[in-house]
């Protein structure tokens, strides 16, 4: 696997859930959200309380429903969130949301922020996708 992604079902589930929302493949926005989502299992399970394909959109009051987010899950959620449309909160802060996070979880962090910020590395992940 190439170091985009942590494992092929990272790629694949990330695929599917691109194909089920209609994401366009240069909205880095989106990209970058989906990435975190589709690279950690706990979340991907948990995808429909976090992201509607319906209406395109996120849930901002995710921690108040029902589901259980660990702390290093909801650091993901809120820095998917912000990357995707700017979305912040009291815990919203580099030191908050990145020092909660285990090895691959800040693998999944780091790659998200270079596919929203660093043109070549959405191309690249593009690239990777339609192959």
């Amino acid at each position: 696997m190439n170091i985009l992604f942590l494992d092929i079902e990272h790629k694949d589930k990330l695929i599917s859930m691109l194909h089920d929302d209609g994401t366009h493949l240069g909205d880095s926005e989106r990209m970058s959200l989906f990435y975190i989502i589709s690279g950690n299992f706990d979340l991907y399970n948990k995808r429909r309380f976090i992201y509607n394909n319906k209406t395109h959109g996120i849930y901002p009051d995710f921690e108040e429903s029902d589901v259980d987010f660990s702390s290093g899950i909801k650091s993901l959620v809120k820095l998917g969130y912000n990357l995707y449309n700017g979305w912040s909160d009291d815990s919203t802060t580099p030191i908050k949301l990145l020092g909660s996070l285990d090895e691959d979880n800040l693998k999944l962090a780091d790659m998200a922020m270079k596919i929203r910020f660093n043109h070549a590395m959405l191309k690249e992940l593009q690239k990777e996708i339609l192959d």
